[in-house]
């Protein structure tokens, strides 16, 4: 956000800035959602839903993880939220005790670890790096397990690294926390921004393996909706009215208007649009790869999802924040340094989102292109 308001200030100044540091799409949302606002805002009356959401909101949500993950889930455990922050804040709020220990991998996205913490948990950073893609996976979640550990927190696709856990190893993480009654919260934001697999299957919920536990997902990443403010989470049965309680009182309800225009992210015209998008991400994704690689900047694991890389800048001398810093002010070029997302390997780690167009992508590479080599040039002459 800082870099962000630096940007905007020299943006204002006059200067060209290109912004690689936004996990915002640069899509907005599809065509009939846009439609159904009009239309609805015309024709509806916009008083309070259900504290849970709209009925066929929640329904429409259960038929996409049966059409596109293949897993069966009971409309009444689908909560629809006022983002995917609202949903974090509800199963935080509903799950965490004052002192509990929950296991969360660093780097990850900073709110997640804030909502443990406002809650009063003991948040114990695991760090990872690129043997584990970045991840937690089931050795790290052993050896970091205590008598006081009550939960993990695992996003797969991950901000910032853009890369998700092995089915393989999400699944012995959430078997291996089950046996020990202890909950499993998993961040799906970007799994429909996720790769296939080899056989060309789309990425598998966490809900396919572990019924039980909790999901967060959005409206915001691949649907393109991220100032309508809507999330949601699935629930097991057990906690759907505690979380209804907390809803009611937290914020009533998400928005009437967004809810009824969130319906048309299900028609069959609105799933090709976002599927041309997620290709398009990832011909970017490619692109910036490519790109990096020409600036001689490395990124230690490729990313499979969301939209983000996570680049080693160790080799040009500087820390992230200085890299970030400068690029900025003499590149111009906004990036987010790895010191947002936690402690382990923040200093050499800085974060490229890739959510804007390939015109200004290539641009940004081209300035970044020319920084490094002036740095390099400087050690030189130094």
């Amino acid at each position: 956000m800082e870099f962000g308001k630096r940007a905007a200030a020299m943006e204002a100044a006059g200067h060209t800035v290109i912004q690689l540091n936004i996990g915002e799409p640069d899509f907005g949302a599809p065509p009939a959602v846009l439609q159904a606002a009009q239309r609805v805002a015309g024709d509806t009356r916009m008083t309070y839903t259900a504290a849970l959401g709209l009925p066929a909101l929640r329904q429409a949500i259960a038929d996409f993880y049966l059409r596109a993950h293949d897993v069966r889930v009971d409309a009444s455990r689908v909560v629809v939220t006022a983002g995917a922050s609202a949903a974090l804040l509800l199963v935080t709020a509903a799950l965490v005790d004052p002192g509990d220990e929950v296991l969360v991998g660093d780097p990850s996205y900073p709110c997640n670890r804030q909502f443990l913490a406002g809650f009063g948990a003991d948040v114990r950073l695991v760090p990872t790096d690129a043997s584990t893609r970045f991840q937690l996976d089931s050795r790290l979640v052993r050896e970091h397990w205590s008598a006081r550990t009550r939960g993990l927190m695992i996003a797969t696709p991950s901000n910032p690294t853009g890369t998700s856990a092995p089915p393989q190893e999400l699944r012995a993480m959430c078997e291996f926390a089950r046996q020990r009654d202890a909950w499993r919260v998993v961040d799906e934001i970007y799994l429909d921004l996720a790769d296939g697999d080899a056989g060309g299957r789309a990425p598998a919920s966490v809900l396919a393996f572990d019924d039980e536990a909790v999901v967060i997902n959005s409206f915001s990443k691949y649907f393109g909706m991220t100032g309508w403010r809507l999330g949601w989470c699935v629930l097991p049965p057990q906690m759907v009215p505690v979380v209804e309680r907390l809803a009611q009182n937290y914020y009533i309800c998400p928005s009437t208007l967004a809810q009824h225009a969130a319906l048309a992210c299900f028609e069959p015209a609105s799933i090709a649009v976002c599927e041309q998008r997620r290709a398009e991400f990832a011909a970017r994704r490619r692109l910036v790869l490519d790109g990096l690689r020409e600036a001689g900047l490395r990124v230690p694991v490729e990313p499979d999802g969301a939209f983000y890389v996570y680049i080693d800048v160790s080799s040009t001398g500087l820390d992230a924040m200085s890299f970030c810093e400068r690029a900025l002010s003499e590149a111009h070029v906004a990036l987010t340094p790895g010191n947002d997302f936690g402690v382990s390997g923040a200093a050499r780690h800085v974060r490229l989102s890739y959510a804007t167009s390939r015109e200004q992508l290539r641009e940004g590479l081209d300035r970044l292109g020319g920084f490094v080599r002036a740095l390099a040039a400087q050690g030189r002459a130094a």
